[in-house]
């Protein structure tokens, strides 16, 4: 028989104010109610290291050091790649890992490019510049929020509007091939171009826009041909690898609104049946 006050002390237990501990509530197949203690390690720890990459890339921007504060948001992307495969593969998914992996994303897909791109050109423009960095900021807010409330609900395939790890490849590319050819990115027209490309950036998270999300293609079979464009895009990315990194984020990043677009000709050209 259920009783509410046994589960009142186990919760007492749980919570004495002493140790720091995690509980998380979840059902077992039958439908119970199952409590339990602590973190899965493993994809946890992908997490933080994604966290450090990001915090790591705010201090490199703090300190003048655009290109490795570039490189960081990268390899922040990488980790985060990692810790929700890794926790599918070891079956070790938790709520508290989902929340954790949002809040890494916020730090650094969103607050650290936005401040990376401030300190090497956008602070040129003044009020105007820290409001472009704020509101890439907010849209990154944004675009988590609301895959976190669709995540069950909407096509895996696509993402809706751009995902945050991938506009934050924008602009730590933006950053990194101007820093790599010498570009200190003080100048006025440089930074309204900066400026717009950040605005834009933000935008395209927070549109209806689809972007496919390749996931499918972990354990599907794909024709040789598939093969070609992908060395093409390695060999792009290698010949300079700054400005290759930043070609290819642009293309995906027009891909959703093209796509857009050309399905909506489709529709609108093709023929009605008689009636």
């Amino acid at each position: 028989m259920h009783n509410p006050r046994n589960e009142q002390d186990h919760e007492q237990e749980d919570h004495d104010g002493i140790t720091f501990e995690v509980i998380e509530e979840d059902r077992d197949e039958g439908g119970r109610r199952v409590r339990n203690k602590g973190i899965y390690l493993l994809p946890n720890l992908f997490t933080t290291a994604a966290l450090f990459s990001g915090f790591y890339a705010i201090i490199s921007a703090m300190n003048g050091r655009f290109e490795a504060a570039a490189i960081a948001i990268f390899v922040a992307a990488l980790f985060d790649g990692m810790d929700g495969r890794v926790a599918r593969m070891t079956n070790t998914q938790s709520a508290f890992g989902a929340e954790y992996d949002s809040l890494s994303d916020m730090v650094s897909f969103g607050v650290a490019p936005a401040l990376v791109v401030f300190s090497w050109s956008l602070q040129t423009l003044g009020k105007v510049g820290w409001i472009c960095a704020f509101i890439y900021t907010v849209a990154a807010a944004f675009r988590l929020a609301r895959f976190n409330v669709q995540i069950d609900v909407v096509d895996k395939r696509y993402f809706i509007g751009l995902a945050s790890p991938l506009a934050a490849a924008i602009i730590a590319s933006m950053v990194w091939a101007g820093f790599d050819n010498r570009i200190a990115g003080r100048e006025q027209e440089l930074a309204i171009g900066v400026a717009v490309v950040t605005v834009l950036s933000a935008f395209l998270m927070v549109s209806n826009f689809r972007y496919y999300s390749f996931k499918e293609l972990d354990r599907s079979r794909v024709p040789f041909a598939v093969m070609l464009p992908v060395v093409l895009v390695f060999g792009i990315i290698n010949y300079n690898l700054p400005i290759g990194l930043l070609t290819v984020s642009l293309v995906y990043a027009a891909s959703g609104p093209i796509a857009t677009i050309w399905s909506r000709r489709k529709s609108t050209g093709a023929p009605t049946a008689p009636t």
